[in-house]
Order: structure tokens, then C-alpha cells, then sequence
């Protein structure tokens, strides 16, 4: 059974990767600021870069998703409770990601958590903890996501830029400034202009540059931002199943569960890419930039703190908060998301459950 175990976790990580890689870059597929392959290959290894910092900086979800204090202690080490959660997460996780959902691992590793905690555990799952730890940052943190990007959206007037290009051009000397050395300084000064592309074209201009470029940059570092965030919080979280188990070491989960995660988003990221890319709203660069670096602050923040918030939860919540304020949102498409989401948990309960039963 311990081999068992391992498969069923590497398989998890990989839906994991399937289904999570490229939520940091929907936006930025969204906006047509980089194409799939693009996006999709730094998405892969700023996730990476994040499953490694895991090690460093998240050493209290490892605790939390271990099931210690959720389920009796004599359980929480067994071959078939790991084994059971593991399962239970994982097709679960892989159903959605075949279906083109953006789903939460969060969610479905505590659906197997109280699956496995009740068919194996007399006492059952403990609520209070089950509550105060699990249930509490996942219902509160898409709606604080909602709430910071509808308020960004209105403090920093997240609309399309059309005055685009910044420009220093050389001013006219005329014989009136050429009197002083202070007045002649001044007179020689470039200028700052601006205005739209073809303004500057008619200008003598000395140097350019675009503030939709530099927007651009600025997107894709959020958008890595966020990759790395979840790297850093959902790796620990499938590491606690590994390390349970006590047949592989720290370090050694790491590096196999990046692996799967690398390979499952290679495969088969692309139809929840598509939904969270063009279906939820249309958004311009500042608006995706804005939305990413809400996501990828709250993410880090929590995982810092070993609060387990649901990166897909915190992504799609951002995006759905600055839609709003656009008027750009596509309730029917939110609402199909929404419904994956209250569908995770019981779904994976119930196939922890199942599998808790058979073996």
C-alpha cells in the first residue's frame, strides 16, 4: 500500500499543475498580452520556483494538512487514511480539470480529509477545528479578493489608456533665451510630452517609450507572482500526504510533486486557461495587473501564516471584483464556477469515503 500512496499523490499533483498552473496568467492570456505557450511556459516554472520556496516558507500548512487535530491522531498516520485522501482529492481534482473547471485543491483535500476522518475515525472530524482552521479563510477570502478589486478598480480608475506614449523632445532655442547661462540651461531642457503614438510621431523626439509596455512587464511579474504564491501554498498542502506516510523525506516530496505539477499543466491546462482567460470578463493590462497583484499579496500573506485559502478562490475573486466595477462580468460564467466550487467537497468526500471502504 505505501507505493500506493505515493502514485495517489504524484497523481494529485499532477491534476494539481492541470487544473492550477496557469490561473496566474489567465489575465494575462485574457488581455492578448502574451500567447498560450508563452504564458503557459512562465507560468510552469515561476510555479516551480514557488514549490521550492515551499520548503522555506510554509512549514505550518504541512502541519494543518497532515489532518492532525481534524481526525484522531491513531489515524492520521495510517497507509489507508493518506491513501483515501489522496484518492478522493485527486479525481476529484482531475474530473474538473477534464470538464474545464477551475476548482480548489484547498477544498478538495478537505473533502478527503473528513471523507477518510469519517469512515476511519470513531469520533469522526472535529468541527470546531474543521471551522475555525479550513472552512473560515476559504468562505472569507474570495469575497476580500472581490472587495480589494472592485475598490482598486475605482480608486486608481482602472480604464484603457489612450494617451500612450511618453516622449522628451528637444525644444526650439529662440534668440529671446539665448541671452543666459541659467535662462540657456532651462531653455535646453527636453521636454516631457503626452499623448497618443501618432502625436508623438510629429514631434522632435529624443526619446519614447510606451506606458502599455511597461504595463505589459509589469502584468507578467505579477502574473509570475502569483505562480510562485501558489507554488508556495498549494505544494505543502499535498507534501503533508507524503511526509504522513514516512516513506519519503521533505525535500525528495518537494522536488517529485513540482515534477507532476510541471507535466500535468503542460498536458492539460488549456480548457480551464480558456475559461478563466476569456470567459469571466474582459479585462484590459491594468485591469489584469491590478487583479493579479491582489491575488498574488493576499496568497503569500496567507501562506506565510499557514491559513489555507484557495489560490483559485483569491484569483477568481479579484478577477470577478474589478469585472464588476467594469461592468464587464459574465455572471453565467461565474455562477458555473461557483457551482464546480460547493460541488469540490462533498464530491471528494465522498470518494475518500468510497475509498476508505474497498480497500
Amino acid at each position: 500500500m505505501e507505493w500506493l500512496i505515493v502514485i495517489a499523490a504524484l497523481f494529485l499533483a499532477f491534476s494539481n499543475g492541470a487544473n492550477d498552473n496557469f490561473k496566474g496568467f489567465a489575465t494575462i492570456w485574457g488581455s492578448d498580452t502574451l500567447n498560450y505557450r508563452q504564458a503557459l511556459t512562465l507560468a510552469t516554472l515561476a510555479t516551480v520556483a514557488g514549490c521550492f520556496a515551499a520548503l522555506f516558507l510554509a512549514e505550518t500548512l504541512v502541519q494543518n494538512f497532515s489532518g492532525k487535530g481534524l481526525v484522531a491522531d491513531a489515524v492520521v498516520n495510517t497507509p489507508l487514511f493518506i491513501l483515501s485522501v489522496s484518492c478522493g482529492a485527486a479525481i476529484t481534482i482531475f474530473l474538473a480539470t477534464r470538464l474545464g473547471y477551475p476548482v480548489s485543491t484547498t477544498h478538495a483535500l478537505i473533502g478527503g480529509l473528513i471523507g477518510a476522518g469519517l469512515a476511519q475515525a470513531e469520533s469522526g472530524v472535529h468541527p470546531g477545528r474543521l471551522m475555525q482552521t479550513f472552512l473560515l479563510p476559504l468562505l472569507a477570502s474570495p469575497l476580500l479578493a472581490a472587495i480589494l478589486g472592485a475598490l482598486a478598480y475605482s480608486a486608481f480608475r482602472l480604464r484603457p489608456i489612450e494617451e500612450d506614449c511618453v516622449c522628451a523632445i528637444q525644444p526650439e532655442m529662440s534668440a529671446a533665451t539665448a541671452t543666459g547661462g541659467a535662462a540657456l540651461q532651462n531653455a535646453l531642457a527636453p521636454w516631457l510630452v503626452l499623448g497618443r503614438e501618432k502625436d508623438c510621431d510629429s514631434l522632435p523626439v529624443i526619446s519614447r517609450f510606451s506606458i502599455t509596455n511597461w504595463l505589459d512587464k509589469l502584468h507578467i511579474l505579477s502574473a509570475m507572482a502569483i505562480c510562485f504564491a501558489r507554488g508556495v501554498n498549494d505544494t505543502p498542502k499535498m507534501a503533508a500526504l507524503l511526509i504522513a506516510s514516512r516513506l519519503i523525506e521533505a525535500q525528495t516530496s518537494i522536488l517529485l510533486l513540482s515534477v507532476a505539477m510541471t507535466f500535468g499543466g503542460i498536458g492539460f491546462a488549456k480548457k480551464v486557461a480558456e475559461r478563466m482567460s476569456h470567459r469571466v470578463t474582459r479585462m484590459d493590462h491594468s485591469q489584469g495587473l491590478a487583479a493579479n497583484l491582489i491575488t498574488a499579496i493576499l496568497v503569500l500573506f496567507a501562506s506565510k501564516l499557514g491559513v489555507p485559502v484557495s489560490t483559485t478562490h483569491v484569483s477568481v475573486g479579484s478577477i470577478a471584483g474589478v469585472g464588476m466595477r467594469a461592468q464587464t462580468l459574465d455572471w453565467t460564467a461565474l455562477r458555473q464556477i461557483m457551482l464546480s466550487w460547493l460541488a469540490t467537497l462533498p464530491l471528494a468526500a465522498l470518494l475518500s469515503w468510497t475509498v476508505s471502504g474497498l480497500v
